[in-house]
């Protein structure tokens, strides 16, 4: 399950998206226009420039932008920001030095082997789907969505 971190995170990064990327959007405005708490937004903001995602300008005309093209940024690449990978179990975790206190053997787990194989088709998704990828599938729906003729009365 995603964070709201890093569901705030992809909605401002969706938002960074619609602007040109050399063009820097104000934190308070960002904040406002995705109702996210400000002081929440700027840690999150502030990981995703540090892992080179997004860049920053100070002064006047200052504020966040993407650090490339939407389709270079991987859903994969935001989410591990932020939530430092998607292994659904600890042993999986590549951060990660300790094993499964719950079992004796990981090399013949049966948990282990099948979440594996679910972190395998995750990440197969995640990383080759893109943020201009996900902004087009909500596009997408929506002009879908508003052909559909409503006959209620």
């Amino acid at each position: 399950m995603l964070s709201k971190k890093t569901k705030y995170a992809l909605k401002a990064l969706i938002n960074l998206a619609g602007h040109p990327i050399d063009e820097p959007v104000l934190i308070s405005e960002l904040a406002r226009q995705e109702q996210i708490s400000r002081k929440f937004l700027e840690t999150i903001l502030l990981s995703l420039k540090n892992a080179g995602l997004l860049q920053s300008r100070i002064g006047k005309g200052g504020g966040y932008f993407l650090a490339r093209p939407p389709r270079d940024i991987s859903i994969g690449s935001i989410i591990k920001v932020l939530e430092g990978g998607y292994a659904p179990v600890q042993c999986l975790n590549e951060n990660s030095n300790s094993g499964c206190n719950e079992c004796d053997d990981v090399s013949s787990c049966g948990i282990r082997l099948v979440m594996f194989d679910v972190m395998q088709a995750v990440s197969s998704v995640l990383e080759t789907t893109t943020l201009a990828d996900m902004i087009e599938r909500s596009d997408s729906a929506k002009r879908a969505r508003s052909k559909i003729i409503d006959f209620s009365i």
